[in-house]
């Protein structure tokens, strides 16, 4: 990327923009011209174009802003037309920061066992995401990130809390990067942008790694991720005769069970009898067995991890400690998961990364279940160990340990 453009030079080239009406004589054949505006905007703040031209990205983002609230005002040619000079505006910019015009095929299949090297440092992970009737999203993987922005398609039946848990992503994200209200009703054919950008915590060699804080199932086999999934996890909240945070530590797989029968812990059936429910010993297969069709037994008491017949729920904290997977995902899980299968559950609010080509990623989230960890201590700790001092924007990560978004962000200086 070019560490510095001449404003006059720039100033030349935005000026092309004053044959705006020629442009705007094409949206209607770009009834895609929003989406592609988002987007391509999207992917010059995932690379940092703010640190060289703030202002005009600044200002590209007032156009947008201004563009959505033509759109909900129903005016919709005013709306169009600045969301296509938006367009052109970040295709000039992009040009500029020599960032490649290219983007993944959004109708390809995702190869999950495919380990792409690092990219280079003007070519960000950047996932489109057109995806089929169950809306998984695809992923970017490298070797220490997965995910990324992309484009998700509204199905029959979507609302906001359902698209937040199939993209792994917190309903607040996507509100905030779609500017929507949260009682706004979604419509099928309805485009989403998103960023899933996470980092790896750690490399296993085979098995599964859990990692609470990012609400994450990690599966790798022979030294590679092959499959990265939203998981629901136990709530936050305990008290003096309930816990039902999800334990950290090393087990292994010592079941599988497809179509499993739910046996009821004593513990639970406790919580049942104060709160006036039925008392029930076992639940049988069927549409309201709270595992699902699928479930893994570990060798943690009580730990599972299962579908789940509240798939709204993934991406939460809304277990009583189990690992609640997405249905449709579950049985991929399940399907590639053998018996002694070794994993660990682990607790990392805040994560690291250095990629191969020199970018510093950090990724901060809440300390959920009040462990006692300071994360804006744990950054500093964690860049200071890797010798980064120097080469990181402090002010960025201040600003993300304030914000804890719970996206993996450059902070390179």
């Amino acid at each position: 990327m070019r560490p510095f453009i001449e404003s006059s030079f720039f100033r030349s080239i935005v000026c092309c923009l004053v044959f705006g009406a020629a442009l705007f004589a094409a949206v209607s054949a770009r009834a895609d011209v929003r989406d592609e505006a988002i987007l391509a905007v999207s992917k010059l703040h995932d690379i940092g174009a703010k640190r060289y031209l703030p202002d005009d990205m600044n200002s590209l983002d007032s156009a947008l802003a201004e563009a959505g609230q033509y759109e909900k005002r129903g005016e919709r040619s005013n709306a169009d037309k600045l969301y296509l000079l938006a367009l052109q505006k970040a295709q000039i910019i992009s040009t500029l920061l020599e960032i490649p015009q290219t983007a993944p095929d959004p109708t390809a299949e995702p190869d999950s066992k495919k380990n792409d090297s690092e990219p280079a440092v003007d070519s960000p992970p950047l996932t489109v995401s057109e995806p089929e009737s169950d809306n998984a999203s695809s992923e970017v993987t490298s070797s220490k990130l997965i995910g990324g922005s992309g484009v998700y398609t509204v199905v029959k039946g979507d609302n906001i809390r359902l698209v937040s848990a199939k993209l792994g992503v917190t309903r607040q994200h996507l509100l905030k990067l779609n500017k929507l209200d949260s009682t706004t009703a979604l419509k099928a054919g309805q485009k989403l942008i998103y960023n899933n950008r996470k980092i790896i915590p750690k490399h296993l060699t085979e098995g599964i790694l859990v990692n609470i804080p990012d609400r994450t199932l990690y599966f790798f086999q022979q030294g590679t991720l092959v499959k990265s999934l939203p998981v629901a996890l136990g709530v936050s909240t305990k008290n003096e005769k309930y816990v039902w945070q999800t334990p950290v530590g090393k087990f292994k797989v010592t079941a599988k069970q497809k179509d499993p029968t739910w046996y009821v812990p004593a513990s639970i059936r406790a919580e049942m009898e104060e709160q006036g429910k039925e008392v029930v010993t076992k639940v049988p297969p069927g549409p309201k067995n709270p595992l699902g069709k699928f479930a893994i037994k570990t060798s943690l008491p009580g730990i599972l991890i299962h579908s789940t017949t509240k798939p709204w729920s993934i991406y939460g904290y809304a277990s009583h400690g189990c690992i609640r997977v997405y249905p449709e995902r579950m049985e991929e899980l399940f399907n590639e998961v053998k018996i002694n299968t070794r994993g660990e559950i682990i607790y990392n609010p805040v994560k690291l990364a250095v990629t191969d080509s020199g970018k510093i990623f950090l990724e901060v989230h809440n300390d959920i279940y009040n462990k006692g960890t300071n994360v804006a201590e744990e950054a500093k700790k964690m860049i200071d160990q890797q010798n980064l001092t120097d080469r990181v924007d402090w002010k960025k990560v201040e600003a993300l340990t304030k914000q804890k978004t719970g996206v993996a962000e450059d902070i390179t200086m």
